[in-house]
């Protein structure tokens, strides 16, 4: 490579991990060093802050920053003084939340959301918001008429969606591990377009919100995105002693893999027939193979999900889409639905000409846990692909592209994720071994039964240990 070549390769790349009071830390080892007083946690706030604005004009990850750091509930929590973001679709008092739209003047949120106030329990500091796509609809983080949320492993491509500024901040450096949130994908496609670690729990899991509580299928779910399985494993059991359903059996704390031997069923292409391109199938498969290496039983499993599932899900979506429109007034006085971009749009149109099958195609998503817990007969869990193709260039999916053309590359990339929404299964998306040939991560995803989040958080640990996930640092 020349010098010209090994200069433009570098720009692409954005991170900005440095000698400071966070260090190389995730966010177990930053709390840990603030207990044991190592580094102040104010210090540590005040040098999250400048990595932010030293990252933030190449990935515009950022939606709000707060002047004053906002504490979280001291040295009790687990995750106590970790420097974080708040995603801006979520209440957080003091701060406009906007939805990723310009359809409106976002208000001050006069509260704090639940889950807002159950993310501060577990002790982290946060200094913002971070962006999303328009209501979350997107598999990427990109606008009509704004900057996109750019990839710091290729500012080219997409850090994905809807939890795309967190990805791209915890990838980069800035915070060790940012709320995300998922109704589609959105915690676990971020997470592998930008090489991080994202368990979307089982409904129910989590607090829930208010507008999920009203929906015929509430598919959303809160959590967050690290790079470290400890992370995350860590913020479920600090979440979980704020608030426990007790209809889930508990996790708990996960500190390691166990001795326990799994019986995995893997496959590359989506049930609802979408083929993985090479990449992904390479992963996949390279996964399976450390899996049985580790002592595990892999095996090739179909999945007889209902063959309207994809079109359904795509109604289910637009009537969404549909319901913000109608009620937009409630997010603000000047909502104007003609300002919604091309996507959101594009999806409520889709309902209105399909809402007479609503009755049927909930009917039939219902049923869907059905056939996804036939297919788990004999399994533990379940290893997929968590998207059909990778990571894409900033555009692709762009709101501005044609609907037609726009839906259909969506569909033929958001392939796998979806089912575990509707059926409310918990999932989890882990780097692979394996990166395309520009060095993009590549994710691969676990599935499970309602209420398995341990076993999810074992067998990553697993897999960490056995390979430690690339991070922009050593790169």
């Amino acid at each position: 490579m020349t010098t010209s070549e090994e200069q433009s390769e570098a720009r692409t790349r954005v991170h900005v991990f440095r000698d400071d009071a966070l260090g190389d830390h995730d966010a177990v080892g930053l709390a840990r060093a603030i207990r044991r007083r190592e580094v102040g946690a104010a210090e540590v706030a005040r040098d999250a802050a400048a990595r932010v604005r030293a990252v933030e004009s190449r990935l515009n990850a950022v939606q709000t920053h707060l002047d004053v750091p906002a504490h979280g509930s001291g040295s009790g929590g687990l995750l106590a003084g970790v420097p974080t973001f708040v995603k801006d679709n979520t209440d957080y008092q003091g701060l406009p939340t906007g939805h990723g739209s310009a359809a409106f003047a976002p208000r001050v949120a006069r509260r704090h959301a639940p889950f807002a106030r159950q993310f501060l329990s577990t002790g982290v500091t946060v200094l913002g918001k971070t962006r999303l796509p328009e209501f979350g609809f997107s598999p990427t983080t990109e606008y009509e008429g704004a900057e996109p949320v750019r990839n710091p492993w290729h500012t080219g491509h997409s850090a994905g969606g809807s939890s795309g500024g967190s990805a791209a901040l915890v990838a980069a450096g800035a915070v060790p591990i940012a709320h995300a949130n998922d109704g589609g994908g959105s915690i676990r496609i971020p997470a592998a377009c930008c090489g991080l670690v994202g368990l979307k729990p089982t409904r129910g899991r989590m607090v829930a919100n208010a507008q999920g509580r009203q929906l015929p299928i509430d598919l959303v779910v809160d959590g967050v995105v690290s790079r470290s399985v400890r992370d995350s494993a860590a913020f479920l059991a600090a979440a979980e002693k704020h608030w426990r359903n007790p209809k889930l059996p508990p996790v708990g704390l996960v500190e390691g893999p166990s001795e326990r031997r799994l019986r995995i069923g893997f496959l590359v292409d989506s049930p609802n027939g979408v083929r993985s391109d090479a990449d992904t199938r390479a992963a996949v498969t390279e996964t399976a193979e450390r899996l049985e290496r580790l002592g595990h039983t892999v095996e090739p499993v179909e999945l007889s999900i209902d063959p309207h599932f994809t079109d359904d899900f795509l109604t289910y979506w637009g009537l969404l889409s549909f319901l913000i429109g109608v009620t937009g007034r409630t997010l603000g006085a000047d909502f104007d639905r003609r300002r919604m971009d091309g996507l959101s749009r594009g999806l409520r149109e889709t309902y209105v000409r399909a809402w007479r099958t609503t009755p049927t195609v909930l009917r039939r998503l219902k049923r869907t846990r059905e056939a996804y817990a036939a297919g788990f007969r004999g399994l533990d869990l379940i290893l997929s692909p968590v998207l059909a193709h990778t990571t894409p260039p900033i555009g692709h999916l762009s709101p501005t592209v044609p609907y037609a053309t726009l839906i259909e590359r969506l569909l033929n990339y958001v392939a796998f994720t979806p089912v575990d929404n509707v059926v409310g299964t918990p999932s989890l998306s882990v780097p692979s071994a394996s990166t395309t040939s520009d060095g993009l991560p590549i994710g691969v995803m676990f599935s499970a039964r309602p209420g398995a989040e341990r076993t999810l958080l074992e067998l990553a640990f697993a897999l960490e240990a056995d390979r430690p996930f690339r991070r922009l640092r050593d790169v």
